[in-house]
């Protein structure tokens, strides 16, 4: 009589979530290691120095640092748009919409700092590749998501009619996103008390009354 296929063993559930978590620590090392030394620069036996393993250790987890940093950057903007779009679902005035916009991209730069500092270092070069495309899909709907809610401002009367619309755009986003050279997570403010310090200067200015 044949005797039955031994079954596998199971997994312990220790097992079963090691791996996950242990890919969005090694995720987490390559963006420190991609936003400080440059994507060009660091290799996949830089990144796995840093994760104290060997590198034939790192492609058990990743095929390719190409592999790594084009899941870094999808789940920045996966995160970002997932918090816009909930802004611009709530249907507020613009005034509110462009505040709660620039919360959110404060909250972006506390939980992604690195993400956000290889997208602006790299995002040039990068959406030239076919693979990175997304990352020009992404430019183009976030400059149409900030020009319409300053346009939709002026419309109503909310921010001025001199304004270069276009030009306030790029002072603004600009004045937000460089933030991710200096800010460090757990400091002093909390990425909401940024936020309306900076939005206190951009729409109030800083001179005295």
């Amino acid at each position: 009589m044949p005797t039955k296929p031994a079954k596998p063993p199971k997994k312990s559930p220790s097992t079963t979530t090691a791996a996950p978590e242990r890919r969005g620590e090694l995720l987490h090392t390559a963006a420190e290691v991609f936003a400080e030394q440059g994507y060009n620069a660091t290799t996949v036996r830089k990144i796995a120095d840093h994760a104290g393993m060997l590198a034939g250790s790192l492609y058990y987890h990743f095929d390719s640092k190409e592999s790594m940093l084009e899941e870094i950057l999808r789940t920045f903007l996966d995160e970002l748009w997932s918090g816009y779009d909930t802004v611009l679902d709530a249907d507020l005035g613009p005034r509110q919409t462009l505040e709660a916009l620039v919360t959110e991209s404060f909250r972006e730069i506390d939980r992604h700092r690195s993400a956000v500092a290889i997208y602006q270092r790299e995002a040039r070069a990068l959406v030239a590749q076919e693979r990175f495309g997304f990352l020009a899909d992404s430019q183009r709907r976030f400059e149409r998501t900030w020009l319409t809610t300053l346009e939709r401002g002026v419309a109503d009367g909310v921010f001025r009619t001199d304004l270069d619309i276009r030009l306030t755009y790029r002072f603004v986003r600009d004045t937000v996103w460089v933030a991710a050279s200096w800010y460090r997570p757990g400091g002093q403010h909390s990425p909401e008390e940024i936020a309306r310090q900076y939005l206190t200067m951009v729409l109030d200015g800083i001179a005295a009354r």
